[in-house]
């Protein structure tokens, strides 16, 4: 076993932002999902969004970042060992999209139950 090593943990954070800059740069559902994250950190600010509220945004936003980071892995690995065209390899892809799918639902849900009642009360202020 090796020995803990600084350098070496280092390293790992310099692979890791290797595959940040890889899954930004080759995926445009990442761009989305970027921009997506973007206005709800802004929104957040606007509509003063509580402690506990700060936490499920930033647990959703990652929550997606991760299943799309999974998903572009799964499809790298996919098309690596098998290059030439295969139904199963088509279902591995769906359904590792169908998770970026549902992590990116699972968000919006939590972001209308947090901002909709915040926006209401904003518009209702407005009108009066």
């Amino acid at each position: 076993m090796e020995r803990f090593s600084i350098a070496a943990r280092l390293k790992s954070f310099q692979y890791a932002i290797a595959g940040l800059v890889y899954l930004f740069k080759s995926q445009h559902n990442s761009w989305i999902h970027a921009c997506l994250t973007a206005f709800a950190i802004i929104l957040g600010f606007i509509l003063k969004v509580s402690f506990s509220e700060w936490c499920l945004i930033i647990f959703a936003i990652g929550f997606v970042l991760s299943a799309e980071a999974f998903n572009t892995a799964l499809e790298v690995l996919t098309d690596l060992v098998s290059p030439q065209y295969n139904e199963k390899a088509k279902i591995i892809k769906d359904v590792s999209a169908a998770g970026v799918l549902l992590a990116a639902l699972t968000s919006l849900a939590i972001g209308l139950i947090i901002f909709l009642p915040k926006f209401w009360n904003l518009m209702e202020a407005i009108a009066k």
